[in-house]
């Protein structure tokens, strides 16, 4: 009967509380979803999946009203409440469900949401080159906050463990098989499949021990671009998994490599590298970079499953069947390009306050890929402090002496050694004005085996000075150098060694510099 219904509701604006222009009918492989003037109701079909049961009326009430739960997490303002279809199937009528009189008949059970233009998604938004770096950031800043406040899967739990995590994986490649076998992206297929079995053992210390540390949390679950959308000019996160708390309850790095992978998926991989360092300056999460090719390989593959579960339903519709399998295709391919072992390097900027280590070194990590640790970030990190806190109002002493230097020297050292281990290059954003400073990234490239790359940025003295004051009066950056710090560096700096210079790419930062023309071949 719900399909009836669905057709029934469409041809009857009565049995909405509101004015209604005209209905139509959005169909995915588990919903049917009517947008109805400014409103929206999302109708689970009745279905039983290997990963959700949405057969009875019951199953689909439960659902409905854990989608609300979740989702008014994120997006209270689109998620309003759940209706229930009462009346009968030739005059059927939609009533809130705290509004439901006792005994009434319900035929089915729908979110109620605010809709939204479907062009302030962010899938429409990137297919049009419309997406911004603001976007991304603000993004960033949402999802870091939406995990930390997000409950925390208990000890006892089922969730997030390392063998419920493989088996998620190994459930995806058989429906996608479907699609690809007898093609040449049949092996393809196979190859990430071997990978992805391997490297779920080799990482299963690390989930359970993230899992002990409190990493797994009832995230989102679906976190690709057709799941967020711009209101009043800011990203909100929508239509959270509610049908399987297993996707749900995960890693929090599994959650935001959807929205990593989606991003490369559509052809923006450095808006992904800019998610992923932004995420990290917020959380300091770098220790679960190591699992960052898997979980980005996975959600390539829901992408796949989903693409091919819609291939299957469009048996007949040729020319609908062929996008769905193209789908499959160019998420299969993506997930072999992700599990692809990167070039490493250990890359560190030098250079005075002001002479654009951070606003060039942004540049290049997105361009190349590479995560960056930032010096005054986890300076104050170090000390508990919020990175545009203002350091000498909280903490007596400062963190600016030398014992507080060495430390933080000493902790991006582990950062990039841990970033390096995990098979991502990185970039020290940092001033690394003395030998020893410099010193110790070099020694650490040349114990891993990786090149060392230095970018030794400079500016005249006056565009430096300019640039600080600028900076300390807009209070948005994390660095709290003045002009007085300025003068210190400069009688304190020491020159790059011949050994440095050997490594070096020195760069006049007071011009517009073309990175494409400036970087050697061998360091792109």
């Amino acid at each position: 009967m719900p399909a009836q219904l669905i057709a029934q509701l469409q041809q009857t604006p009565a049995a909405f509380s509101h004015a209604v222009p005209g209905i139509e009918c959005i169909e995915t492989h588990i919903s049917w979803v009517l947008l109805a003037g400014e409103h929206v109701y999302k109708f689970k079909k009745p279905l039983t999946l290997d990963f959700l049961d949405y057969s009875t009326l019951a199953l689909r009430r439960a659902a409905c009203e854990e989608e609300l739960r979740i989702n008014r997490r994120t997006a209270p303002g689109i998620y309003l409440d759940v209706v229930a279809v009462t009346g009968t199937l030739q005059a059927p009528r939609l009533v809130p469900l705290q509004a439901l009189e006792e005994g009434a008949p319900v035929l089915e059970w729908a979110v109620h949401m605010r809709r939204f233009a479907q062009d302030d998604l962010l899938s429409h938004l990137a297919a049009q080159s419309q997406l911004q770096p603001a976007h991304i950031d603000q993004l960033a800043q949402h999802i870091a906050a939406f995990h930390a406040r997000a409950a925390v899967a208990g000890t006892d739990s089922p969730w997030g463990r390392a063998k419920t995590m493989r088996e998620t994986v190994a459930h995806n490649f058989p429906d996608v098989l479907a699609v690809v076998a007898g093609t040449a992206l049949q092996p393809a297929l196979q190859a990430v499949q071997r990978w992805s079995t391997q490297q779920g053992e080799v990482l299963a210390p690390l989930m359970a021990q993230r899992r002990a540390q409190g990493w797994v949390r009832e995230c989102h679950g679906d976190l690709h671009l057709n799941n967020l959308v711009l209101i009043d000019g800011t990203p909100q996160l929508f239509d959270a998994i509610e049908f399987n708390p297993a996707f749900r309850w995960t890693d929090v790095l599994a959650d935001l490599a959807f929205v990593l992978m989606d991003l490369q998926a559509h052809g923006r991989a450095d808006y992904a590298w800019r998610l992923l360092n932004a995420y990290l300056e917020q959380t300091g999460d770098y220790s679960a970079l190591r699992l960052l090719p898997y979980y980005q390989c996975y959600r390539a593959m829901v992408r796949a499953k989903v693409a091919a579960l819609r291939w299957v339903q469009l048996q007949g519709q040729a020319d609908a069947q062929a996008a769905a399998q193209q789908e499959v295709v160019r998420y299969l391919q993506l997930a072999a390009q992700l599990i692809a072992p990167r070039p490493l390097a250990l890359w560190f900027v030098s250079g005075v306050s002001g002479s654009g280590k951070s606003r060039h070194s942004q540049v290049l990590i997105e361009r190349l890929g590479i995560v960056r640790v930032k010096a005054d970030v986890e300076r104050k990190r170090l000390f508990g402090l919020p990175a545009l806190a203002k350091s000498a109002d909280v903490v007596p002493g400062g963190i600016y002496t030398p014992e507080a230097s060495q430390r933080t020297y000493a902790r991006l050292a582990e950062l990039a050694h841990a970033i390096l281990h995990a098979g991502l290059p990185v970039l020290v954003d940092a001033t690394c004005l003395k030998v020893a400073q410099r010193q110790l990234f070099m020694t650490l490239a040349q114990e891993l085996g990786v090149p060392c790359r230095i970018l030794a940025l400079d500016a005249p003295v006056d565009v430096l000075r300019q640039r600080v004051l600028q900076r300390a009066a807009k209070g948005r950056d994390p660095s709290e150098a003045d002009v007085a710090v300025l003068e210190g560096q400069f009688k304190g700096r020491e020159p790059l060694t011949t050994q440095e210079l050997a490594r070096a790419l020195q760069v006049d930062t007071s011009q517009p510099v073309d990175w494409d023309a400036v970087l050697p071949a061998d360091w792109k």
